[in-house]
């Protein structure tokens, strides 16, 4: 499968303006490559379109716009690209009582040696990645692969040949055999890219665009792309690394508040009401300034 390059990777804010399209088409993508191993354990097959998503939403969350930045966060996530005739997975061990967490993975000290792909006859272990590995503990994800040879790889495409997942630990063991929606999923992997889930340029052509209506030296106004009411409208810092509320200096701090005041002034004097909403978790700062009838 091709790496991931920059140019799969859109600017941050045309990802905003179209996250919430890719998310639900991400959503019913991962569905058929996560697979349930017993009451603990998941496998979620990656390909370069769950670690596209995944790179979008940490530059997001980051707010990542430097370009060496999200040349790191992609090297990164490239690590999990299947090869030639492999499958890359997320093996997620659930365990929901945290009191038990510690020594329920205690228990699973080995697992790594007993997690396998069962194509027919023919036994493909699990490789784990052994930076992730330590003599006396587990952690509860871990990044494996399937290195399928060529006959084997030829009987994962034929319907006719079982295929199923399995764990053989001595406190843990589950099988799963692959619905067909999933081996179809997973027969993309073995042998070409997927399609992309969302084609960025032309989606983008079409969408809505947010629009800078005023620049202070710290801080600007937008009006956001898709409001969450019309004439909505957001003060945000013009650096991506600026700190959120607890951290803004009250110079800063009094600047945003100035231009939220106008906005709101504005809203009002043409008849309608404005509320302004602070997420006190969210860096860098932002105001929201939502507008009523």
């Amino acid at each position: 499968m091709t790496p991931l390059t920059a140019a799969d990777i859109p600017a941050l804010d045309v990802f905003e303006a179209l996250r919430d399209e890719l998310r639900a088409r991400v959503i019913a993508h991962k569905a058929p490559r996560r697979v349930a191993l017993g009451d603990r354990v998941t496998l979620l097959f990656e390909d370069r379109e769950t670690l596209r998503w995944q790179i979008l939403e940490m530059c997001r969350v980051e707010r990542t716009r430097d370009a060496s930045a999200v040349a790191h966060e992609i090297a990164v996530y490239n690590e999990l690209i299947p090869g030639p005739r492999e499958l890359s997975a997320t093996m997620f061990i659930e365990i929901t009582e945290a009191a038990k967490i510690r020594s329920e993975l205690d228990r699973l000290l080995g697992i790594d040696e007993c997690v396998a792909l069962q194509v027919g006859a023919e036994r493909v272990p699990a490789q784990f990645d052994t930076r992730q590995l330590e003599e006396d503990r587990i952690s509860a994800v871990h990044y494996l692969r399937f290195s399928l040879g060529v006959a084997q790889a030829a009987a994962f495409a034929d319907h006719s040949v079982p295929v199923a997942l399995r764990i053989d630990h001595p406190a843990y063991q589950a099988e799963a055999r692959l619905a067909d929606a999933t081996r179809a999923s997973l027969l993309v992997d073995l042998t070409r890219d997927p399609a992309p889930l969302l084609d960025f340029a032309r989606a983008s052509a079409a969408a809505p665009r947010e629009r800078v209506l005023e620049e202070r030296a710290r801080f600007r106004v937008v009006a956001p792309a898709r409001p969450q009411a019309p004439g909505s409208l957001r003060v945000e810092a013009r650096d991506s690394s600026a700190a959120g509320f607890a951290g803004t200096p009250p110079d800063a701090l009094a600047e945003a508040m100035a231009l939220a005041q106008k906005c709101a002034s504005e809203i009002a004097s043409a008849g309608g009401s404005a509320r302004l909403v602070i997420d006190a978790s969210a860096a860098p700062l932002r105001i929201d300034i939502l507008r009523g009838a």
